[in-house]
């Protein structure tokens, strides 16, 4: 029997942007907040609890976006791993929309449409296909029994669905907190 591959998803501490109410998508220079690296670090001491307690990552990846590396070096210091990043793992690209008021885009963006996209960005089924085929390869190959994901909360709702075998419509409503862990099985 094989065990399943435990994934320990952290999603990055608040952005500069996240503060502001701004779309980030996959702009890749926004910094943490000083909360930001609060959370990160509240995070990173519940992988060092893991790690003490048996349960914790053998191997440390991130999205390469800049909010994601800093909130995975708190991690790589708490922990002792080295990080990997990639671009597989970063948020859901809103093209022409990123830097503008997220409010201001309720009334552009077809949340009902899973193959809607921005001009220059990425729909959720796009998101969706992106994740399944990284955790797909991960799944296939894996670093270690439990590894940690530092990313993004759209990519760790698409993560969510992939896991429990839903396409992205299905995908969760609910997008995790800044700084939080989530933890899931992949079989």
């Amino acid at each position: 029997m094989v065990r399943p591959l435990t994934l320990l998803l952290v999603r990055h501490g608040q952005s500069e942007w996240n503060a502001a109410g701004l779309m980030q998508g996959q702009t890749p220079h926004v910094p943490l907040t000083e909360l930001g690296h609060q959370q990160a670090a509240t995070a990173a001491a519940e992988l060092a609890a893991r790690t003490a307690a048996g349960t914790g990552p053998g191997a440390l990846l991130s999205s390469d976006l800049l909010r994601a590396v800093q909130t995975a070096e708190h991690c790589a210091t708490a922990t002792g791993l080295p990080v990997t990043t990639t671009a597989e793992l970063r948020e859901q690209g809103y093209g022409v929309l990123e830097g503008r008021p997220s409010r201001e885009l309720w009334d552009v963006v077809d949340w009902t449409d899973v193959h809607w996209a921005a001009e220059g960005g990425e729909s959720l089924a796009q998101l969706h296909a992106r994740v399944a085929a990284f955790l797909g390869r991960l799944a296939a190959d894996p670093p270690a029994e439990v590894v940690a994901l530092v990313t993004h909360g759209d990519t760790i709702r698409a993560a969510q669905a992939v896991a429990a075998g839903l396409g992205p419509a299905e995908m969760p409503v609910v997008t995790p907190h800044n700084g939080t862990v989530t933890v899931l099985e992949l079989q």
